[in-house]
């Protein structure tokens, strides 16, 4: 069974939004459902547009990873596992019912990582990268976008696609594949869904730091070895990649849908410059 929920702390300040309101009262209010909420860019994404006045949903499969979420005290917050369509449709309608309406952005940060070559991935493996990073894709995109046209509302979604997405990376056979699928579906929904006022856009982020990749990083010469990797001289962090969502969403981007945007310090664009030993 599908377990969704809805936890909104006692204490906090966050006002829902309910059905007395006024038409004019809900075109004031911009909600944004960002899924996977636990990880390192979802975080990053929700204070960015906490910061621009959004209002947030976070979708999450344990409520208790947003303990230390400083942007959850004032946030709608949602339980449910987006890998399955029940999920999906579930994380949405729990929104609506708690604020009043439909979000208005959707950014499907949901996903994982898996470093394995070809020949040592098992099905296990291979299903479990597939529904983290593809399902929940798919999945959300359908939820919010059947929201949107049901309720006769224009809507922005991005989504989550990796530079080894768009060059070949060693050891990534199995994300490569789900992040390529995530691009796909981006422009095909873009394309279908543009005369809705729908826009679908992705980004194609490099190595950013967070907790998911702090292992990458346990020595300096570590660090050093893969910030040379990049033209501009060094890794990502996730503040990068929140930076170009929250601009993908906003007003300033509104004539752009259908594309993936590389957020990788030139990776995929690029040689850095190398010199001789």
């Amino acid at each position: 069974m599908v377990k969704s929920v809805i936890k909104i702390p006692s204490s906090t300040p966050f006002r829902p939004l309910n059905c007395s309101h006024t038409q004019a009262d809900k075109d004031m209010n911009r909600i944004a459902m960002i899924t996977g909420a636990s990880g390192g860019l979802a975080s990053a994404v929700a204070r960015k547009l906490s910061d621009k006045g959004w209002q947030l949903a976070l979708v999450t499969r344990d409520l208790n990873k947003l303990s230390q979420n400083p942007a959850a005290t004032t946030s709608c917050l949602i339980e449910a596992d987006v890998s399955t369509a029940a999920g999906a449709n579930e994380a949405i309608s729990q929104c609506v019912t708690e604020t009043g309406q439909t979000p208005t952005a959707l950014i499907n940060c949901a996903g994982s990582i898996l470093m394995s070559p070809l020949h040592k991935t098992d099905e296990n493996q291979y299903r479990q990268c597939m529904a983290a990073n593809l399902d929940t894709s798919f999945f959300t995109l359908k939820a919010f976008i059947e929201s949107c046209l049901k309720q006769k509302q224009p809507g922005v979604a991005v989504l989550i696609s990796s530079v080894t997405a768009r060059i070949g990376v060693s050891n990534h056979e199995a994300v490569a594949a789900a992040k390529a699928a995530v691009e796909s579906l981006a422009r095909s929904a873009a394309a279908t869904y543009s005369r809705n006022d729908i826009r679908v856009n992705a980004v194609a982020p490099g190595l950013m730091r967070s907790p998911a990749t702090e292992w990458l990083f346990t020595t300096p010469n570590n660090t050093r070895q893969l910030d040379a990797q990049y033209p501009l001289g060094r890794h990502g962090q996730v503040e990068d990649v929140a930076g170009t969502i929250a601009w993908l969403i906003s007003e300033d981007a509104n004539w752009i849908t259908g594309q993936v945007l590389p957020v990788d310090g030139g990776f995929t664009a690029v040689r850095p410059l190398q010199k001789a030993v």
